[in-house]
């Protein structure tokens, strides 16, 4: 799988860890940076892998800062991307089981790296359970014939 992922200075060491977990069980890893622990805005690198999954250039991403909340935000400001905050592994499970999350996003600051280890793995092998699931996310996305806006 092709996977994003970015971050602030804050999550700068959990995405160099997380990346090199994601490469050693073969998936192709696109880094929009940043590439340093030095202070950097954090929508400067979240947008970029935002649209890489939106546009369809990457399957999935993963967004990294302080505590992921701003990361979130930004994320989802692209359409097509449903970044869910993530804090422990209920969390990334329902995340892509009820949302079928194609991006999330782990505060550095809020969990361990081990945890945050783990969020990923229950992110990328749990499947969306479709049916109501999927009816939910068109009416997200705005489809008036789901019974959205």
């Amino acid at each position: 799988m092709r996977i994003a992922i970015g971050s602030d200075h804050a999550g700068f060491h959990y995405k160099t860890l997380l990346a090199a977990r994601l490469r050693a069980l073969g998936h192709e890893v696109v880094d929009f940076g940043t590439t340093s622990s030095d202070e950097v805005d954090y929508p400067d690198f979240v947008h970029p892998a935002a649209a890489a999954v939106a546009t369809g250039d990457c399957e999935r991403g993963i967004v990294l800062g302080g505590s992921g909340n701003g990361e979130a935000i930004v994320a989802n400001r692209h359409p097509g991307v449903r970044c869910a905050l993530c804090w422990n592994e209920e969390s990334a499970r329902l995340g892509r089981a009820h949302n079928d999350a194609n991006m999330i996003s782990i505060g550095a600051r809020m969990v361990d790296e081990a945890m945050a280890v783990r969020i990923v793995d229950i992110w990328l092998t749990t499947p969306f359970d479709g049916g109501r699931h999927a009816r939910r996310i068109r009416k997200i996305d705005g489809d008036a014939a789901a019974g959205g806006a």
